[in-house]
């Protein structure tokens, strides 16, 4: 399974919403920095119901435990809240399913791209992602 397909997954999950996120949606595409790249099957919520991932993200981060995440600006912050590979392999594995264009070795631009990028492809598939999550960074 694909990265993104991962967050997806997880955000389903945490929504209650498991048996929805077996029907992959094939040949999404990316638009940010407007270069367009499939990033293969991704799972899709029904139609009429979509998930505020600001609510459900703040709801999993209460839960975490000690460690305050700051996932609203952080890319590492947000995969491991998601439990998911937060390392640089992780990242720029992510970096190139979702179709980064810049130097992976620019660690700053590439975590910023990504955290905006996982946001975009959130609302593309079925979250509701607030204007307040579009500007922290």
């Amino acid at each position: 399974m694909s990265m993104f397909g991962s967050i997806m997954n997880r955000m389903f999950a945490r929504n209650g919403q498991a048996g929805a996120a077996s029907t992959p949606v094939a040949g999404r595409s990316s638009t940010a920095a407007r270069g367009e790249s499939s990033i293969g099957p991704v799972m899709q919520p029904p139609a009429a119901e979509r998930f505020d991932v600001d609510a459900m993200l703040t709801r999993m981060a209460a839960e975490y435990g000690d460690e305050k995440l700051q996932w609203r600006t952080s890319i590492v912050d947000l995969m491991k809240l998601l439990n998911l590979d937060s390392t640089l392999a992780g990242r720029r594995s992510l970096a190139m399913e979702l179709g980064y264009r810049g130097d992976l070795n620019d660690t700053a631009a590439m975590n910023m791209w990504l955290h905006k990028q996982v946001l975009r492809q959130l609302a593309e598939n079925g979250g509701r992602v607030p204007g307040s999550l579009w500007n922290v960074v």
